[in-house]
């Protein structure tokens, strides 16, 4: 029987951002996971971004947040990431807010006005000004939009039956976060991302936003002021969503090790995975970042 191909080497693993910041001027940054754990900021991501704004970077937060930059910016706030910190902020959230409420491409256009919405109370922010109608029945709404499950800890089972019939019914669905699961604190959370796999597990048609689209990321250039891709380099925790936008994106992608990977890693929050561990994870994933780092520290 012919022996496994050795897996490609590990992306260099660096102890932290200043080597890879020297050759970048604008970094896009993941918000849960890199700078913050979903109850507070990390203290070494706060100096962290005091040394890139003093050196004269330019800084845009990009979180896969299902609510608008607005809210975003207060939570962050909140969390200990004050607006000094950085220069511009989007989220997955606000797009979809600004395609619901502009329509103006022919995908939102098709779209009809009935809106059947699957997400916590905190997240009603994003219909607000748009044009659409909320319904609670699932017979009478046009589409589906999804910012994560209220109950996050009772899993898929409550929304199965709604599921089944949007999708016997052929109605879209719009994904405000295509993250399948983010770490509050030390616990697992499900997202919006995995109400949307499993509706195309049934067939159902979904329109994602926010990372790894390529959407979202032509609108953080435009935000940027179009630099040069060479000189934008883009981290985060995850491999699907963060690296892999950055991949399609064109630019580099640095993957903090510490955050929602950590467990597969076997590794903590600031610990630096063993080479072939990572290795073995990219080669998994199918999805290989420029450079790794164990916590988005200087």
């Amino acid at each position: 029987m012919p022996s496994e191909p050795p897996l490609p080497p590990a992306p260099p693993i660096e102890d932290g951002l200043a080597r890879l910041a020297e050759s970048h001027d604008h970094l896009i940054l993941d918000l849960w996971g890199v700078l913050h754990d979903g109850v507070r900021a990390y203290a070494h991501a706060v100096e962290t971004l005091r040394r890139l704004r003093a050196a004269g970077k330019q800084i845009l937060v990009l979180s896969n947040a299902p609510r608008e930059v607005a809210v975003v910016r207060e939570q962050m706030r909140c969390l200990g990431l004050s607006d000094d910190l950085y220069d511009l902020l989007m989220s997955s959230g606000q797009d979809v807010h600004d395609h619901l409420r502009e329509r103006s491409d022919s995908w939102y256009q098709q779209l009809g006005r009935r809106m059947y919405h699957i997400g916590p109370e905190r997240d009603h922010g994003i219909r607000e000004g748009v044009d659409s109608e909320l319904v609670t029945d699932i017979e009478a709404a046009d589409f589906l939009l999804v910012t994560g499950p209220p109950e996050p800890d009772k899993g898929l089972v409550p929304w199965e039956p709604v599921l089944d019939r949007a999708a016997e019914r052929r109605l879209p669905l719009i994904c405000a976060n295509p993250d399948v699961v983010v770490m509050r604190g030390d616990t697992a959370e499900m997202c919006a991302g995995a109400l949307a796999r499993r509706y195309e597990e049934l067939g159902g048609e979904v329109r994602y936003h926010g990372k790894p689209t390529t959407a979202i990321y032509r609108t953080c250039f435009a935000m940027l002021g179009e630099p040069d891709p060479a000189r934008v380099m883009a981290v985060g925790d995850s491999l699907p969503t963060d690296i892999a936008g950055a991949t399609a994106a064109g630019i580099a992608g640095v993957l903090v090790t510490g955050g929602i990977h950590a467990g597969e890693l076997g590794v903590r929050m600031g610990e630096a995975p063993e080479p072939e561990v990572l290795a073995r994870l990219c080669h998994d994933k199918g999805i290989r970042p420029s450079a790794a780092i164990p916590a988005f520290r200087w």
